[in-house]
């Protein structure tokens, strides 16, 4: 680690499982949306039932 820090903003899941830190905006978009649903690495955030991320990424981690 150089202590580099990289802002992304993706629908890949396969980007998505390898991230060292998530924040999920949400629920939905626009004025429904914003909000902080999830946040931490893709383990943690699986188990947040709010997070529609969440439910798709427990497929790609098992």
């Amino acid at each position: 680690d150089r202590g580099n820090t990289v802002v992304v903003i993706e629908h890949e899941l396969d980007l998505i499982k390898n991230a060292d830190h998530i924040i999920d905006l949400g629920p939905e978009g626009g004025e429904k949306g914003g909000e902080i649903v999830a946040e931490g690495t893709p383990e943690h955030i699986i188990g947040n039932v709010k997070s529609y991320t969440a439910q798709y990424l427990k497929g790609k981690l098992k």
